[in-house]
């Protein structure tokens, strides 16, 4: 008799062949289910990608200086979570003007697009004048090439024009947002979701403290674990929603991840929606139950 056994590709880069630590438990718990679960690195060109009856996209974190090979790589997987749309649609944080259309309260962004070939005298103007705030790239993970300014200072603002203008060179658009004080006290509360349904929340501490860092693959985070209120979980719940209804998905994510910052009238503000490599962090959850849900909802999609 042969046994055929459900092999599951879980999806990674090579700064981390084996898996971020996070994500390594995933490999007993689908062995418990009766599934072979390897870690494989999105771009190399030996795997034999037909050999998974499922890839399931994690540690891709080296992505977003070749977006478009990444999701061209989703799309020519037979199957893929989550899939190769919703991959394309999340890697670019133009989708938060889809929230905020559908009114969903995410952070204010002034949009520069390369193509309309900005001066530095027009990124000056573009600039808030009052309120730290933030440069970043569209297509961005992991704080890369994100700086914190000051338009107070000659200097920073300088160090802020020099950062955006260079960023549209390279042909990449640009976000500028202000900084939103209160994670400097109260962080960032992220929000994980398995298969639509929420497992539990972390505390990311400020991570920006000043210009762009630009060496390494992420910058490191400092995590708590944290009990989200009822108006984050609505916002979380209704943004997911608006995704879902945006991509015309009847079924949930597999995951996905919120991250909410708090405005001064304790308005909570998504500042990411994370569909594509999120941490889960599912030590912060309190048990195995995220980590037993995330492995069930795997085995349900074979």
């Amino acid at each position: 008799m042969t046994t055929t056994t459900r092999r599951v590709g879980l999806a990674t880069c090579s700064v981390f062949p084996d898996l971020y630590v996070d994500d390594r438990p995933l490999l007993g718990a689908l062995a418990d289910r009766g599934v072979t679960a390897e870690p494989v690195v999105w771009d190399d060109p030996a795997v034999d990608w037909s050999a998974y009856d499922l890839v399931v996209v994690r540690s891709t974190w080296d992505y977003s200086p070749r977006r478009d090979e990444f999701v061209r790589w989703a799309e020519s997987l037979p199957r893929v979570e989550n899939p190769a749309d919703v991959l394309r649609w999340n890697t670019d944080k133009g989708y938060l003007r889809v929230l905020e259309r559908a009114g969903i309260p995410v952070i204010p962004t002034i949009w520069l697009d390369p193509e309309r070939h900005f001066s530095k005298r027009a990124v000056h103007t573009r600039m808030p004048a009052f309120g730290d705030f933030v440069v970043k790239p569209v297509v961005s993970a992991g704080a890369k090439d994100t700086g914190r300014y000051q338009p107070v200072s000659a200097q920073s603002r300088g160090l802020a024009i020099q950062h955006a203008m260079e960023l549209l060179d390279a042909g990449r658009a640009v976000m500028i947002q202000p900084y939103v004080t209160s994670v400097d006290t109260a962080g960032e509360t992220c929000l994980v979701y398995v298969d639509g349904e929420f497992r539990h929340a972390a505390r990311k501490n400020a991570l920006l403290t000043g210009p762009r860092k630009t060496a390494g693959l992420y910058t490191e985070e400092k995590m708590s674990a944290v009990e989200p209120g009822e108006a984050q979980l609505d916002v979380a719940t209704r943004a997911l929603d608006v995704a879902r209804a945006e991509l015309g998905r009847d079924e949930p994510f597999l995951y996905a991840r919120v991250d909410l910052v708090t405005q001064d009238d304790g308005t909570p503000l998504v500042i990411e929606l994370e569909l594509t490599e999120p941490s889960l962090w599912m030590q912060y959850s309190g048990d195995a139950k995220t980590l037993d849900a995330f492995a069930d909802a795997i085995v349900a999609r074979l």
